[in-house]
């Protein structure tokens, strides 16, 4: 049988670690599938899952250096999802005054600031910063800027050299 991504096979669970459980799907074709992939709820023990010798149905999710990832909780049908009500204050008891525990109000009693309008976005190709008015040339400054970093990189570079240069001489020493 020629073994593909994303098809569910069966195959009998040959062993179980921390980690996962060990699934045979033919003979001398064995694929694992990591704890994570046994069900739809939190696994603590996959013994509390799966057995050894159980058959089980299983998702192939890769394939690829001499390995197997399986998948029993893909393999299948997805679980219903209950429906979610929006919660709602008054239907459960809670009559606190809107806008938080103490209506709005901050711990030293002082009430917050009422929002504000955020400003329109500036169009900088129109009107560009004072910052960029100022440089005549804006290659050469870049290129200052660049062999100013180079030179501190290098600096910074051949220091730590000499540390670790250091360390190894202290080490060899000591022994």
């Amino acid at each position: 049988m020629q073994l593909e991504v994303g098809n569910i096979y069966e195959g009998k669970v040959t062993g179980i670690t921390k980690f996962g459980a060990f699934v045979e799907l033919e003979k001398g074709t064995t694929g694992m599938v990591h704890i994570s992939e046994i069900a739809n709820t939190y696994v603590s023990e996959i013994k509390d899952h799966i057995q050894e010798g159980q058959t089980v149905k299983v998702k192939i999710l890769s394939m690829g250096d001499g390995k197997i990832s399986l998948s029993i909780k893909k393999a299948q049908p997805a679980p219903e999802r209950s429906e979610r009500r929006p919660f709602n204050r008054q239907q459960n008891g809670d009559r606190r005054p809107q806008g938080g525990r103490n209506g709005g109000q901050r711990p030293d009693g002082a009430r917050r600031a009422p929002r504000t309008e955020r400003p329109e976005p500036v169009d900088f190709s129109k009107n560009p910063p004072p910052v960029y008015e100022q440089t005549t040339s804006g290659n050469a400054d870049f290129e200052d800027m660049m062999a100013k970093f180079k030179a501190s990189s290098e600096e910074r570079f051949s220091d730590l050299k000499h540390v670790m240069e250091n360390k190894r001489r202290g080490s060899s020493r000591r022994r």
